[in-house]
């Protein structure tokens, strides 16, 4: 790049073309090509996702057409084509048995960390039953795992130095499993951690967890890659575990019943409401929802989840020897299909789903400040705590009612930037209505903004072709356009869905201050506006470009 040779990471987008696209893990594309930025968010209060692209390392896209580049399958092989050369011969082999669909796409996310296969509505089951990390590869699973290989591995206790034996293949193990699932940023987080908690048995003396905790974050994670602590799922990982380390001990001492059955199911319900209670701040602030019933799907789920892991390995291990018996594809099948059940079942339960709420970056502070000092005061009860748990409590709510009593004084029109339709939001205090001929276009763009606004009351209309703002008119044309009514005073023309005029010719019957154009006109048409706009030394603003356009409204 500028005739120096660099090394990092960037976004490639090529043309789907399922004659030509076979890519592989290795592969190497060779084109000659201008690296580009990536586009920031076009609309208020968007998903940045320049930002989400940044915090993985990754500031520029290539974006290639087929003849473009030149594929070479490269002869060294990287640990991670080693991986996905091991993972696509599982796959191929589990295809070759009895498995639905949806099972085996289950399967190669709970075992191969590949989520590919995973449908749209199996996706969104998982996420609104608050059961997602089931599917993502996580220090749930290694965990798991650990256990599972710390209670067959206990035989070679009994050999001499059994024990070293012991803890490394465990940790060899945990390692070629990380291997097999890709390498992935939150496997490796999950068994390093693990490796030090394997250590921590082989010591079998009490070790502080979190001394654990903070060895595998500080000095082995974030040594290597500090951008690691800036991407969101690093974020919940470690607070979902500290949370657990912290608030599972309280809730045991809380209540511990003697029914065994009891103990076992409070036991994992505790689990959950710590891991819960210590990403829900996070969860609102980056998702805006948060499942209700979490709780449910964690105990009808979990306690299953240990055999199901196993049987998966088993299952795994047996169809590579080519030893997989009928009887066992089918015990795993029902079992995989019997727990999409469940969790679909959960997530029909819709007023249980908490959706789009407002959080921002105060209240993710405030939020925490709230969670910390209620658990130290249940820790040990005092008036300084108490007092604190208190004061966090009302600078919550006064920051909340602050923001709603700012945004009820605001009003803001803004033209959005949808792709083949027309957006525009009229704020008016707690209200926001829509124009647009194609609600289900605009419905994402809206639905951001309101809940970053804190407005609770959205509406829309089919899109007008002259709208009011002030005391200055603003002229919508379409692709209905024939003529301009006489006497016309316009000070903004907002240009949609291509509509065919000559452009010169219209500016010279009225005089409006600024063109606006959206994301439904034709790239070609832009283009030319803009060359019109530039003669005449005539403001031109493209949402495509240079983002939505807001109003002032005095």
């Amino acid at each position: 790049m500028d005739s120096l040779k660099v090394t990092g990471k960037i976004l490639l987008d090529i043309s789907k073309d399922p004659q030509h696209n076979s890519f592989k893990v290795d592969d190497e594309i060779i084109t000659y090509t201008s690296l580009q930025d990536i586009s920031p968010p076009l609309n208020p209060h968007q998903f940045d996702y320049r930002k989400y692209l940044e915090g993985l390392g990754i500031n520029h896209q290539l974006r290639l057409s087929n003849d473009q580049f030149v594929l070479s399958k490269s002869s060294d092989a990287t640990i991670f084509g080693i991986a996905a050369s091991i993972r696509d011969q599982i796959t191929n082999k589990l295809r070759q048995e009895a498995f639905g669909e949806n099972e085996l796409a289950i399967i190669q996310a709970l075992l191969l960390g590949e989520r590919n296969e995973l449908t749209k509505a199996i996706n969104t089951d998982y996420k609104d039953a608050g059961a997602f990390h089931i599917l993502a590869l996580s220090g749930l699973h290694v965990g798991i795992i650990l256990g599972l290989l710390h209670f067959i591995l206990s035989p070679l206790k009994f050999l001499p130095k059994g024990r070293i034996i012991k803890l490394a293949t465990i940790v060899i193990l945990l390692w070629g499993f990380a291997f097999l699932a890709g390498m992935s940023a939150s496997i490796l987080r999950a068994v390093t951690m693990f490796s030090f908690v394997a250590y921590a048995l082989y010591l079998n003396r009490p070790t502080s967890h979190y001394n654990i905790l903070a060895l595998s974050l500080l000095f082995i994670l974030l040594l290597f890659d500090p951008l690691l602590l800036f991407q969101v799922g690093f974020q919940l990982s470690y607070i979902a575990v500290f949370s657990i380390l912290w608030i599972y001990p309280l809730l045991q001492n809380f209540w511990s019943p003697k029914n065994w059955i009891l103990k076992r199911g409070w036991e994992l319900l505790s689990v959950s409401i710590a891991a819960q209670l210590g990403v829900l701040p996070l969860s609102l602030y980056y998702f805006h929802q948060f499942p209700g019933l979490f709780f449910v799907s964690s105990l009808l789920i979990l306690p299953f989840l240990a055999i199901i892991l196993g049987m998966g390995i088993l299952v795994i291990t047996l169809a590579l020897s080519n030893a997989l018996p009928t009887f066992l594809v089918v015990i795993y099948d029902t079992t995989i299909r019997w727990m999409n059940t469940v969790i679909a079942w959960v997530a029909q339960q819709e007023g249980f789903i908490f959706r789009n709420i407002s959080f921002d970056a105060v209240q993710l502070l405030l939020g925490y400040s709230i969670i910390i000092s209620l658990i130290s005061m249940l820790q040990k009860a005092s008036f300084k705590r108490t007092t604190i748990f208190f004061i966090t409590i009302i600078c919550f709510q006064l920051w909340v009612l602050g923001v709603r009593y700012h945004g009820n004084k605001e009003e803001h029109i803004v033209v959005g930037h949808t792709g083949r339709n027309t957006t525009l939001l009229h704020q008016k205090g707690e209200k926001v209505m829509v124009y647009t001929n194609n609600w289900a276009h605009s419905e994402r763009m809206a639905t951001d903004y309101a809940v970053a606004k804190l407005t609770t009351k959205v509406a829309h209309q089919p899109l007008k072709n002259s709208f009011k703002i002030g005391t200055e008119r603003v002229l919508v044309l379409d692709s209905s356009f024939a003529s301009l009514p006489s006497n016309y005073n316009v000070g903004t023309i907002l240009l949609t869905q291509s509509p065919k005029i000559n452009l010169e010719r219209l500016l010279d019957s009225v005089q409006p201050q600024i063109i606006l154009a959206d994301g439904s006109n034709y790239h070609s048409y832009i283009v030319r506006w803009k060359a019109t706009c530039l003669k005449r030394k005539l403001p031109f603003h493209y949402t495509g470009e240079k983002g939505a356009y807001k109003f002032k409204i005095q």
